[in-house]
C-alpha cells in the first residue's frame, strides 16, 4: 500500500509540473527576438489584422516597417525585424548594415533579429511588398472602425491629461496630444483601437501604462498625421502611421511602428509586443 500511495504521489507531482509548465507562456515572458512569435498577436474579433506585416513569425514580420527610410542616431535597439519597401537600403541610415551572404537580408548591431530592403535578393523584395500592403490594409482597417459610444467620442478634446481609458474603440477628429502618463486598464483580451485624425503627440518623461492585464499587442493607434514620442518617454502599442513616426532622444516602445512614410529613431528601445 505504501509503495502504491508513493507512486500515485509522484504522478501527482508530475501532472502538476506539467500544468504549470503550459501556463504563462506566450506574452508572459521575455519577448521574442523576432516579430510575432507564438501567442504575440493578437486575436479575435475586435482585433486589426497586421498581415504578414505583423501577424507572422520569420521574415513576414516587422517591430519596425516603412516605405521611405529608416534613419537612428545613438544607440538604438529593435527586439524584432526591420524592413523598407519600396525604397532600398541605402534609405536605411545608421545601423551599420552588414549583408548576409545570400544578400536576403542584413544584421545591424542595433537590432536583435534581421533587416530586410526591397533590394535584397529573392524572395525579400515580394515579401515585402504583401508586408507593406498588409500594413496599409490595417490602417484603413482600422479607420473604418466606428467608435464604440459618444464616451469614447473626442475624450479630452484630444488632450488626454491623466485618463484612464478601458477597452473600445476611441477617435478624435482632431490632434492628439499626451501631456502626463496615460493608462489603459483591461485584461489580456480586450482590444483598444484609437483612431486619431491629426498628430499624436506625447510629451517627454511621460508613460502609457497598462495594468489590469492589458497587452500591447492588442492596442492599435491608427494615425493620419505625424507621430512624436517625447523624449525619455514609454509608449506601448502598434502605430499605423499614415506618415512619419518619431522618437525622440531615449524614448521606448513596447509595439511596432508601421509607417507609410519613415520612421525616425534617436537612441531608442523598441520591442516586439
Amino acid at each position: 500500500m505504501r509503495k502504491i500511495f508513493k507512486n500515485k504521489l509522484w504522478i501527482m507531482a508530475l501532472l502538476l509540473t506539467v500544468s504549470m509548465t503550459g501556463c504563462g507562456g506566450g506574452d508572459g515572458g521575455t519577448p521574442s527576438t523576432g516579430a510575432g512569435s507564438t501567442g504575440a498577436v493578437c486575436s479575435g474579433a475586435g482585433c486589426v489584422s497586421l498581415g504578414t506585416a505583423g501577424d507572422l513569425s520569420g521574415s513576414g514580420s516587422y517591430v519596425v516597417l516603412a516605405e521611405t527610410a529608416i534613419t537612428s542616431t545613438g544607440t538604438t535597439a529593435i527586439s524584432g525585424n526591420v524592413g523598407i519597401s519600396p525604397n532600398k537600403a541605402a534609405s536605411i541610415a545608421g545601423f551599420g548594415l552588414i549583408a548576409d551572404a545570400t544578400n536576403v537580408f542584413s544584421t545591424s548591431s542595433l537590432v536583435t533579429g534581421k533587416v530586410y530592403a526591397s533590394d535584397y535578393a529573392v524572395p525579400t523584395p515580394a515579401n515585402l511588398t504583401a508586408a507593406v500592403l498588409n500594413m496599409q490594409a490595417a490602417y484603413t482597417d482600422a479607420a473604418g472602425r466606428a467608435a464604440t459610444s459618444a464616451a469614447t467620442t473626442n475624450v479630452g478634446a484630444g488632450t488626454l491629461t491623466s485618463l484612464t481609458l478601458s477597452p473600445g474603440v476611441y477617435e478624435w477628429g482632431t490632434a492628439v496630444t499626451i501631456p502626463t502618463d496615460l493608462t489603459l486598464n483591461g485584461s489580456a483580451t480586450d482590444v483598444w483601437i484609437l483612431k486619431v485624425a491629426g498628430t499624436l503627440d506625447m510629451a517627454a518623461a511621460k508613460n502609457v501604462i497598462l495594468i489590469g492585464g492589458a497587452l500591447a499587442k492588442n492596442i492599435f493607434w491608427q494615425v493620419s498625421g505625424a507621430v512624436t514620442i517625447g523624449a525619455g518617454s514609454h509608449f506601448e502599442g502598434i502605430i499605423l502611421g499614415q506618415t512619419q513616426i518619431t522618437l525622440l532622444t531615449g524614448a521606448s516602445m513596447n509595439g511596432r511602428a508601421l509607417a507609410q512614410t519613415a520612421v525616425t529613431l534617436q537612441g531608442n528601445a523598441i520591442t516586439a509586443p
